[in-house]
Order: C-alpha cells, then sequence, then structure tokens
C-alpha cells in the first residue's frame, strides 16, 4: 500500500513536497493572505509497519524559527492521546521519525482542539445550569462568536483564548477552566462564582482554528493587534468582544496563548501604559506570586521583558484593557515545548495539564478576588 498524507479536514496544514521511500518532504502552508506560519496537521495512512522520516523543509522561515530547538513533533493514533517524537532541527529543516503499527496516524504542531470540539464545549456548558450563551456575532468566514456567562458576584472577570488559533493549548486551558467553574461538586467554584461575574470567550478566532493558520484570521489579521481600533471588515472578532466588554466592563482580565521558544508557563503584564501605578501593578504581581506557590506548573523566572514606561502597546489586549478600564490584566503563555521545571518526557506540555493549570488559576483567583 502507498504512503498517503492528508490535511484537508478542521485546522488541517501541510503540503507534500515528495516521498522517497521511506523520507517524506513537507512544507508547511502559509496563514491565508499573510507571511505567518508554523502551524502544521496531517494524517499519515499506509505506513504500517514502516519507520517514516519526515522534514519539514521551510521550518526555517517559520514565524518562530528560534523556537524549534528543543521542540518536539506529536503524534496521535486515536486523536486524544498525543505524545512526542524524537525531532531534531538543523540547517531550517525539521525532522522528526515515526515507527508505525497503525495503520493510520496524526501529527500536529501541538494537540489539536477542533471546531467540532469548541461547538462540543460550548453545547455542553450552554446547558449548565446558572450558564447563558450569547452570539456575540459573526466571523468572516460567517462563523458564530460564542460567548458564556456565569456568576452573580460584583465583580466582573474576563477569560479569552486563542487570539492566534495555532496555540490550541489556549482552548484546552478553556475547557478545564469552564468544568472547574461549573462543577456543582467544587466548593471554590461556587464560592468564586458568587464574588464574580465571567464572560468568557473559548475561541477568539473560528475561521483561524478551522483554517489550519498559526496566527491569523480569515483577511491575514494578528487579532491580537488591534486592540486599539478593531473594525468589522478586518477583525470583527475583536470588534465584537470589544464592544461586549464596554458593556460589561472589566475588573481581572486573563488572555490564553501558546509561546513558541520558552519552555515554560509564565504570565506577561501591563507594565508601560499610561495609567500604570506601582500599587495597581502590585496586585497583577500578587496573583503571579500566588500561582507560582500553588503548583509546580508554573515559574517566575522566565517569561517576556517588561514595556518601558509609556511604551505599552495598547493594541494588545491586555495593555488595552488595563488601561481602558483599570483591569487587574494579563496574558497567560504555555510552552508548545514543555514546561521544563515539571517535565514529562512522554507527552511534554500537553491538554490534561493545560486543564489542571486553568483549575490552579482559578483556585488563585478565588483566594484573591477580594484584593482587586
Amino acid at each position: 500500500m502507498s504512503i498517503q498524507i492528508n490535511s484537508g479536514f478542521d485546522s488541517g496544514n501541510i503540503r507534500v513536497l515528495g516521498i522517497e521511500g521511506d523520507r517524506v518532504d513537507l512544507e508547511i502552508v502559509t496563514d491565508h493572505l499573510s507571511d505567518f506560519y508554523q502551524w502544521f496537521h496531517f494524517r499519515v495512512a499506509g505506513a504500517k509497519g514502516r519507520t517514516l522520516t519526515f522534514r519539514i523543509t521551510n521550518a526555517g522561515g517559520a514565524a518562530y524559527a528560534f523556537g524549534w530547538p528543543g521542540y518536539k513533533a506529536r503524534w496521535s493514533t486515536d486523536r486524544e492521546a498525543w505524545r512526542t517524537a524524537e525531532t531534531s532541527y538543523a540547517d531550517g529543516v525539521l525532522t522528526f521519525s515515526k515507527t508505525f503499527d497503525t495503520d493510520l496516524a496524526w501529527f500536529a504542531y501541538f494537540a489539536p482542539y477542533s471546531m467540532e470540539r469548541h461547538h462540543d464545549l460550548v453545547s455542553t456548558m450552554a446547558l449548565m445550569p446558572g450558564v447563558t450563551h450569547r452570539e456575540l456575532g459573526k466571523t468572516l468566514d460567517g462563523q458564530p462568536m460564542d460567548l458564556l456567562t456565569l456568576g452573580t458576584g460584583p465583580k466582573t472577570v474576563w477569560l479569552y483564548a486563542r487570539q492566534h488559533p495555532g496555540e490550541t493549548m489556549a482552548e484546552w486551558w478553556m475547557e478545564g477552566a469552564l468544568e472547574f467553574l461549573t462543577d456543582p461538586t467544587n466548593q471554590t467554584a461556587l464560592a468564586l462564582r458568587e464574588k464574580a461575574v465571567f464572560h468568557i470567550v473559548p475561541n477568539m478566532n473560528p475561521d483561524g482554528s478551522r483554517r489550519g493558520h498559526l496566527r491569523t484570521n480569515a483577511a491575514g489579521i494578528n487579532l491580537n493587534r488591534e486592540w486599539h481600533a478593531p473594525t468589522m471588515e478586518k477583525s470583527p472578532e475583536v470588534f465584537l468582544v470589544k464592544a461586549a466588554m464596554d458593556e460589561t466592563g472589566c475588573d481581572f482580565a486573563m488572555d490564553i496563548h501558546g509561546d513558541e521558544a520558552i519552555p515554560a508557563n509564565f504570565l506577561a503584564g501591563y507594565e508601560g501604559i499610561a495609567s500604570w501605578t506601582d500599587e495597581h501593578g502590585e496586585k497583577f504581581y500578587e496573583y503571579v506570586r500566588r500561582l507560582a506557590k500553588a503548583t509546580p506548573d508554573f515559574q517566575l523566572d522566565l517569561g517576556y521583558e517588561k514595556s518601558a514606561p509609556g511604551q505599552a502597546n495598547l493594541s494588545m489586549s491586555t495593555n488595552q484593557l488595563a488601561e481602558r478600564f483599570g483591569a487587574v490584566s494579563m496574558t497567560l503563555e504555555m510552552p508548545f515545548k514543555d514546561h521544563e521545571a515539571n517535565a514529562d518526557a512522554e507527552f511534554a506540555w500537553s491538554p490534561a495539564r493545560c486543564k489542571t493549570l486553568a483549575h490552579s488559576c482559578l483556585e488563585t483567583l478565588a483566594g484573591f478576588i477580594d484584593e482587586i
């Protein structure tokens, strides 16, 4: 049987350049109307009993090629458990191998989170007691922008994920957060819902997610550079969510992402906004310190450089919400590699760990929300 490679499905992305013996040469397709690329997701059929070596020959031109060293590709046979493959990077080529003992296997940059799973998540959560669903509007491809709301308290919390669609760990985190908040046996969650109203957007970029993009929407726009002046023509996703935020206000916000290069979970804040005060900023820093104490899957040593005073980029949501609402606002970054301080050789950073980290984030918020 000949080898068949296919990416013609939700979030699929790969182009076959050639197959020579047991070597398969591939390239990642750029985001539509954009030069960004790094996300890949494809399946292989007809290779049972063989060991194949895959070479992504354009890896050196990827958006964050500096993130390839130390990275390991993910594979699965059941699309539930995603393990690491032996992977190397040299001379601009990402290489990984797999011995096939099944008729079919799947490969991806990180464990995928399909739009079908998104709709299952939204539908399940919309049926939970105390949860309301609102369709904010439509994307450029006509997909719905989903907002879930729960809680009765005086504080307003916004959680939103996957502005960059290839950062699928963000929606795995969201699944964990929603399961935590809607668990009727979870006393911490019940207390938290009495102290705050949660507005949750599980997927900010449905079009990019379905199209197999790394970073942009259907118009090739990076949504996390649109928060200063979004439009329905280019960035309806941000326009709609920001308008909903203006209706409710915002006391605490977390924007969920993934980072290609840094092998750790970390939080980035809003240093550099015009209204920054050390007193307000200390609230963010205190949350960060408490989260680090709460779980070994978080750390304080690795992260992004802070913006200089007055130099914050207000086109990015975390800065915009801190400046616009006075929110304790932050960006959570999770790794495509592994959280090296607490590593897992078989699975690396994984969907299950994303969900557990979401629980830790909310448990930390429960002990902190009165101080916002």
